[in-house]
């Protein structure tokens, strides 16, 4: 009976360590995940990199690591439409895996863009009244984020922004 014991320990050594190289590369081949962000802020603005570096650092308490398992394509467009236009088609262009957009224009020219690529905005004062979202609870679509203050104050609260409305 010990002899059998032994046996099975051998056995299962052996397996255990055949399968530590294909374990090795399955975790190698993981496939590096994209996040596209467009700022509206110039490359440069300290505060723009302050929010991008704090973005980062998040992510890497969470696991996710520049270069390591996530690619990080950032674009700026400076408050400027047509080239946040531009920028949308290319960030949308390299099939990132989520968008992160800072402000109304970034998330309008993400829209017109893609219906399907998941885009999570920032700093949007009224996305019910803009069209980006059906409701704050239930948002709908491809769009969805957060508000840093109360909706009550938002535009839609005094129903001006209609003139952004998608629909």
């Amino acid at each position: 009976m010990a002899i059998h014991i032994q046996r099975r320990e051998f056995i299962g050594t052996v397996g255990g360590a055949m399968a530590w190289p294909l374990a090795a590369r399955a975790e190698q081949a993981e496939r590096m995940r994209r996040i596209g962000v467009l700022m509206n802020r110039a490359a440069d603005d300290p505060y723009g990199q302050a929010r991008v570096a704090a973005f980062q650092q998040a992510l890497q308490q969470l696991g996710w690591s520049d270069g390591r398992n996530v690619r990080i394509d950032i674009r700026w467009h400076e408050n400027d439409a047509d080239r946040a236009r531009r920028y949308a088609q290319e960030l949308v262009a390299l099939a990132p895996d989520v968008v992160l957009a800072e402000n109304t224009i970034s998330v309008m020219a993400l829209y017109h863009v893609t219906r399907t690529l998941p885009i999570v905005f920032a700093l949007v004062p009224d996305p019910v009244g803009a069209g980006f979202v059906d409701s704050l609870s239930r948002p709908g679509g491809n769009i969805t984020g957060f508000m840093v203050f109360e909706y009550g104050f938002s535009a839609n609260g005094w129903n001006c922004s209609s003139r952004l409305r998608r629909r």
